[in-house]
């Protein structure tokens, strides 16, 4: 059973406090509930209740130089939320997803990966990379409603395998126990550098027979062998 998402965060707290207090001294204070329901009245919809009860926690962080999840992700305010979802849904081409209807859906569960659905309404950015790249919350009433998927102009919308983005409960909880373990998760290992910060190293799996300095001659060989 899934945490809640406030456990998760006192966790990751109590770790931030001793091992990087870089980081933990840019979390922001909790979000105004002002905010927050403003920010509700921009996008049109209520915030699912993870989101809320995260931003009542922390409201993003002070320093934008700062990320706190895996992949270089920085969680936003409630004002940053408003924001970028409307430079996000500015990208929407409505008319092609209407023409697609269910296919885009159909095409994004079995692919995993979509350019019709980017900038979608109902897709919620949660979170940014410094590459402009984005965590969005899902809040379409389907099946992936309250999943997290990462979102970027070229590549589209991505819906991630790893069970982490399940949800924001399983996200947060997954971090906790990664940075109270030092277990990677999905390849990313939690460290601190120098100035006390937590980054987040990308270590691919050493089972991955086309990753590292012997991929070339690895995967040379995957196929059928010419007779001599």
């Amino acid at each position: 059973m899934t945490a809640p998402i406030s456990e998760s965060w006192t966790r990751i707290e109590n770790w931030l406090a001793e091992r990087a207090p870089a980081t933990y001294a840019a979390l922001a204070p909790p979000a105004d509930p002002a905010d927050i329901a403003a920010t509700e009245r921009v996008i049109g919809r209520p915030l699912l209740k993870p989101l809320v009860m995260s931003l009542l926690r922390h409201d993003g962080f002070l320093d934008q130089r700062f990320s706190l999840l895996p992949g270089f992700y920085r969680p936003m305010s409630a004002r940053e939320i408003a924001a970028e979802w409307q430079l996000f849904t500015g990208f929407y081409d409505k008319r092609t997803a209407d023409e697609e209807g269910e296919e885009a859906d159909y095409d994004f569960m079995k692919v995993g990966a979509s350019h019709v659905l980017y900038g979608h309404p109902q897709l919620i950015p949660i979170a940014r990379d410094v590459g402009g790249g984005y965590l969005v919350l899902d809040h379409r009433p389907e099946i992936d409603r309250g999943r997290v998927h990462e979102a970027e102009a070229v590549e589209g919308l991505m819906r991630v395998s790893h069970e982490m983005w399940t949800s924001l409960p399983v996200l947060m909880e997954a971090i906790a126990t990664s940075l109270e373990t030092s277990q990677p998760l999905n390849n990313y290992t939690p460290v601190v550098d120098e100035e006390q910060r937590l980054h987040w190293d990308f270590i691919p799996l050493r089972s991955d027979p086309c990753v590292g300095h012997r991929a070339a001659a690895d995967c040379e060989v995957v196929g059928d062998t010419p007779s001599g």
